[in-house]
């Protein structure tokens, strides 16, 4: 998939940032940004070199596009044509670990239209709460370590991706979802409803048992293999979201 060329398409030699609006506009302190919803009827999000200590959430009541503030590390944000690129300075790998003490970022999605979700380049103590969003896709590319995600109710055939490993990574789906696993790689303590796998080889295939009859259901695929992985259901968990950050 190409990247997306950060231009204005009235002026495509011109790019075009985000603008960033006033903390005490938006409430908080920081840099914030954020963009008009306009006639737009979807959106992508999508963080282009790595994504660390941020968390995701989808806002019903958010008017614009997306809302957005950071940690320590300002990122560049460009927006065309209702696709949010995130693009922090280049780092070293280790200046990402070492950063715990960081403050979180967090992007509010309009969860009035469907999005999908990209990250590449590698995630880290990242939590992604979509509950009440329109989710078409899920893409975690360049490993992912410290990551909670909480879905929404499907609608169709939902495809969840965590391509070069998985590390300590929890994902819940509403009571009743369907879903199925792909593991690539090998796995260790690998947990799937009420299955657990201590360690196993090669590749497995679980699904539960409505899966191949559901019509809305999570195809979740891992590649490069599993260690400490959990796909659950959630009790309780709402169709409609609330704003609510896990």
């Amino acid at each position: 998939m190409d990247e997306p060329g950060d231009t204005d398409p009235m002026n495509l030699r011109k790019p075009v940032a985000a603008p960033r609006t006033l903390p005490e506009v938006q409430g908080g302190s920081g840099d914030h940004f954020a963009a008009p919803l306009g006639s737009l009827r979807s959106g992508r999000l999508r963080f282009a070199n790595g994504v660390h200590r941020v968390v995701i959430r989808a806002d019903l009541h958010l008017r614009g596009l997306y809302r957005a503030c950071f940690g320590d590390r300002i990122p560049t944000v460009v927006v065309q044509k209702g696709t949010v690129t995130i693009r922090y300075p280049r780092v070293l790998t280790c200046d990402w670990l070492n950063c715990r003490s960081e403050r979180l970022g967090e992007v509010a999605l309009n969860a009035r239209i469907p999005w999908d979700v990209e990250v590449r380049g590698g995630a880290s103590g990242l939590v992604v709460d979509l509950r009440g969003l329109r989710l078409g896709s899920l893409s975690l590319a360049g490993g992912a370590s410290r990551v909670e995600v909480v879905l929404p109710a499907p609608s169709g055939t939902v495809s969840v991706f965590i391509l070069g490993g998985a590390s300590n990574v929890t994902i819940r789906r509403p009571e009743g979802g369907a879903a199925r696993l792909r593991v690539s790689g090998g796995a260790t303590n690998l947990k799937f409803d009420d299955r657990r796998i201590g360690a196993a080889g090669g590749e497995l295939d679980l699904r539960d048992r409505v899966y191949d009859s559901a019509a809305d259901r999570y195809d979740v695929a891992v590649t490069g293999g599993a260690n400490n992985v959990s796909i659950d259901k959630q009790q309780g968990a709402r169709g409609r979201g609330s704003g609510e950050s896990v």
